[in-house]
Order: structure tokens, then C-alpha cells, then sequence
């Protein structure tokens, strides 16, 4: 149990990453823990890698069921957690807004992988295992994400004229 503590922060901001709302990744978050304590994590497999793959399998359960298309608002709570209202910090709200917003759009197969591999730190063959997909899958999805994240990004730019 000490390890699955010091996964939480880590497994929270991963569920984040895939709702892009606060309060739907709490709820991620507690469906996952709440499966995690009910099912052994299978041998030879390591705590975390499994924490991670049944968070982004009920994503996709939870994405498919709803029929919706995340929402890429993020919460006051968020914004308010983001700093005080200096220039700068403007301009980082703006432009973590501008990503999350961007993310959101993304498929969640591509956004699962994005997260995994650029924000938490997988390699391929971890997130492989992770969503149990071929490595080349992986690389594939995550050549997609990337270049249409940098796609809306840059159409941002242009439409804002910075």
C-alpha cells in the first residue's frame, strides 16, 4: 500500500491529463483505486504499469459510454491553483489553457499515449504494456498526437496573431 500512496500524485495528474477536467479526473482517479484494491495486480507486472492500464481502460470505457467529447474548460480550481495574475503567469494560463484545449481534441488513444510517454515519462515498451498494444502501435499514435497537437497549436498562433 506504501507504494500505491506514492504513486497517487502521479496516477491523479495521468487521469487529468486524459478528462482535462479536475472533477471527472477525481472520479477517474477513485474508480481506479477502488479497482486496484479489488483486483491483484498480476505477477510480474508492476504496480504502477497496472494503476496506469486500468485507469486509461476505464477512460475508454467511460469515454465510449458517454458519447462526449471531453470538455476542454478547465475548472476554477485549476485556474486559481495556477498562481497570482502577473503578466506572466497570464500568459502561462494562456498558453496551458491553449494546450489543454488542443489536447482535449486529440483521439483518446493518441492522448493516452501522449500522456504516458510526454508528461509522465514511459518509455514505448512501458506504455506498450501499459494499454497492451504493439510498441509500433505506440510510436505510431504517438507520431500522430504530436503532429496534430503541434498542427492546432501553430492554427492557434496564426488565429491570435502572436
Amino acid at each position: 500500500m506504501n507504494n500505491l500512496a506514492a504513486l497517487l500524485p502521479k496516477l491523479r495528474r495521468y487521469c487529468y491529463s486524459l478528462t482535462g477536467k479536475m472533477q471527472d479526473a477525481e472520479d477517474l482517479l477513485q474508480s481506479t483505486l477502488e479497482r486496484i484494491l479489488t483486483n491483484p495486480v498480476p505477477e510480474g507486472l508492476a504496480t504502477d504499469k497496472w494503476a496506469f492500464r486500468i485507469s486509461a481502460n476505464l477512460w475508454i470505457d467511460w469515454y465510449r459510454t458517454k458519447q462526449r467529447k471531453p470538455e476542454s474548460e478547465m475548472d476554477t480550481d485549476t485556474l486559481t491553483q495556477l498562481g497570482d495574475d502577473s503578466e506572466t503567469q497570464m500568459e502561462h494560463k494562456i498558453s496551458l489553457l491553449q494546450v489543454n484545449d488542443a489536447m482535449a481534441k486529440l483521439p483518446v488513444e493518441q492522448r493516452q499515449v501522449l500522456s504516458l510517454i510526454s508528461i509522465k515519462g514511459f518509455s514505448y515498451q512501458e506504455v506498450a504494456e501499459i494499454l497492451q498494444v504493439p510498441v509500433g502501435t505506440v510510436m505510431s499514435r504517438l507520431a500522430r498526437a504530436r503532429s496534430s497537437l503541434t498542427q492546432m497549436m501553430l492554427t492557434d498562433e496564426r488565429r491570435s496573431g502572436t
